[in-house]
């Protein structure tokens, strides 16, 4: 009878099994080497920070303040909240590690959990996964079309198509101020129209009634002024120098002037890559400027710029859209054995193919050799060797190519490893395709 679970994962979050995370892989290897290739490094910070720096960085009138974050308190009545993004913790671990004394522009990537208190759905979750890259110290308009070049190539060589660029300005904090009062003159006539939130918001931050999801709310707003409209001279020629810089790149994009961004920390630049492949949350990579946070946050004014790519979002859009996946490892070779000392030659096999860099199993539960082989077609095992009185007696053993069904005589003793090696070596160069791509180019190389 099967038990029911007493546990089960908390809602809005999800698991990534062992059948599945190659896929993790796949996508974490692109990001990483993209990442380098454009001059970023790693960094890790803490899970949970102090309340306030999210309050200070995100802003007190967004929904992720206001509705989303986990908060505990603390011994002393400090509050500490699970990060809700990367961007605060990462310019915050910037600026107390000194790291903007060390040069500019500073480049920084990470992967990492990030938790919201919000409505699962597809696309959305509590606990979920980003990549996201910072830059710090670079104002000029190429910073912000290089930054947006990075994400372009990440989403590429993932495979990824049918991926719109939306691009926008939202300006300084001096033409943004004009074009606040602009928001509140259009929007207080329809006061009583919108939601409550956007009430609210009217008042605070007219600015976030442009990114309100309400349909009702979305259909006032239609013909709201533009901020593209209200820009002062520096903004104007700041927005004109990334659309240059993207043309030059070659980078498609739509001007897109709704686009504000959920967080109150932007300024000038914001952009957004969208899918239609994923339904209503297609949103794939969010980022833009930040000029005024580093000083926000105790540090000296340093112009920054940053996006974050949603990783369960990539993974959604990439199986809608059939792109290919790393393959998952599979078992090189499984050591089949009848017999107490055959087990033994076993594991002495596994030891020494796992010390050469080869994925290596035996039998670790006592099953017959029926049972083992099936086993070994079950973890798809490449090759098998089958082990008994009579191959350590004659020193050799048949390997079995698991797809082809072939058998050749191998070593048991010190040719083994030479005998696998040229065995794997030709069955990789019939069926895979990157690996004897590899060994071509290195042959010409060679040449």
């Amino acid at each position: 009878m099967k038990m029911a679970m007493l546990i089960k994962r908390p809602n809005g979050t999800q698991d990534a099994v062992p059948g599945e995370v190659y896929k993790w892989h796949t996508v974490e290897n692109v990001v990483r080497d993209s990442a380098e290739q454009f001059g970023f490094k790693e960094i890790r910070i803490p899970t949970f920070e102090e309340t306030g720096l999210f309050v200070r960085s995100v802003g007190d009138t967004t929904d992720v303040v206001q509705k989303e974050m986990y908060t505990v308190s603390s011994t002393g009545d400090k509050t500490y909240t699970l990060r809700p993004e990367g961007t605060a913790g990462t310019i915050r671990a910037i600026i107390e590690n000194g790291i903007l004394n060390e040069g500019l522009p500073q480049k920084v990537f990470y992967l990492l959990s990030c938790f919201r208190h919000e409505k699962a759905q597809k696309g959305r979750l509590r606990e979920f996964h980003q990549f996201g890259c910072e830059m710090l110290g670079a104002a000029s308009p190429s910073a912000d079309a290089d930054t947006i070049a990075l994400a372009h190539s990440v989403l590429g060589r993932l495979g990824l198509k049918n991926i719109v660029l939306n691009i926008n300005s939202i300006g300084c904090p001096e033409c943004r101020a004009k074009y606040r009062e602009a928001l509140k003159a259009y929007f207080e006539p329809h006061r009583e129209e919108l939601c409550a939130t956007c009430q609210e918001r009217l008042d605070k931050n007219p600015l976030r009634l442009l990114d309100c999801k309400s349909a009702e709310d979305q259909a006032i707003a239609k013909d709201a002024p533009i901020m593209t409209d209200y820009l002062c001279e520096d903004c104007a020629a700041h927005f004109e120098g990334v659309k240059k810089n993207l043309g030059i790149m070659g980078i498609d994009y739509v001007v897109n002037p709704k686009i504000v961004r959920g967080l109150d920390y932007y300024t000038r630049t914001v952009f957004e890559f969208i899918s239609n492949d994923i339904g209503s949350q297609g949103t794939v990579c969010g980022g833009g400027r930040y000029d005024g946070l580093v000083e926000e946050l105790g540090g000296k004014p340093t112009p920054a710029l940053g996006f974050a790519m949603g990783l369960e979002r990539i993974l959604l859009t990439m199986e809608a859209q059939g792109c290919e996946f790393m393959e998952e490892k599979t078992c090189d070779l499984y050591v089949a054995s009848m017999g107490e000392a055959a087990a033994a030659k076993a594991v002495e096999i596994a030891a020494a193919m796992r010390d050469e860099g080869f994925y290596a199993e035996y039998d670790l539960v006592g099953r017959g050799l029926k049972a083992q082989m099936k086993y070994a077609d079950k973890i798809r095992a490449k090759y098998v060797i089958v082990i008994g009185d009579s191959e350590l007696e004659s020193g050799t053993a048949k390997l079995k190519n698991m797809a082809t069904g072939e058998q050749t005589d191998i070593s048991l003793g010190e040719g083994l490893l030479d005998d696998f090696g040229a065995q794997y070596y030709e069955m990789m160069l019939s069926t895979d395709d990157d690996f004897r791509s590899f060994v071509e180019s290195f042959a010409d190389d060679k040449q």
